[in-house]
């Protein structure tokens, strides 16, 4: 049996952050968790539109700029990702560096590039996973563009 590699995503993670059919991601949401100036964690909300897998060893986010979660990142670097897909809870520790800021940018974004170091799959043997936290768009036509452009410049 082959072993497995806790330092990339697996085929699923993979596949919901890869950039691709956001019109069917719509309702995910993900837990981004820093830690604050004082050493306690701090979550943030964060999408499919917002989170790029460039590889199954590195991917990029766009936070908005001046938030606490990007002072965080930009401060220490460090990172967990969390969520729910088809009743598996993921965790991905991360390890993120700022990149350049797009001067023509449409939604402008502080934007890391982040290793995964460490990514996790958790299921329970005596019960099922039947959601993770999600959201119900107010305007899911002008998100799905927005998104498509954020990653667009993710890729940059």
């Amino acid at each position: 049996m082959k072993p497995i590699d806790h330092s990339r995503l697996n085929a699923e993670c993979y596949a919901l952050l890869d950039g691709t059919r956001l019109e069917d991601k719509l309702h995910i949401a993900m837990t981004l968790h820093t830690v604050d100036e004082d050493g306690y964690p701090h979550q943030a909300m964060v999408s499919a539109g917002e989170v790029w897998a460039e590889s199954p060893e590195r991917l990029r986010i766009a936070l908005w700029l001046g938030t606490k979660t990007t002072g965080n990142l930009l401060r220490t670097g460090r990172a967990l990702l969390g969520f729910v897909h088809e009743g598996v809870s993921y965790t991905i520790r991360l390890q993120a560096t700022a990149m350049p800021e797009i001067p023509d940018a449409r939604h402008p974004r502080a934007r890391f590039a982040a290793d995964v170091l460490e990514s996790r799959a958790d299921v329970a043997k005596y019960a099922e996973l039947t959601s993770g936290i999600t959201i119900q768009l107010h305007d899911p036509q002008q998100v799905l563009v927005r998104w498509k452009e954020t990653l667009e410049e993710l890729k940059r």
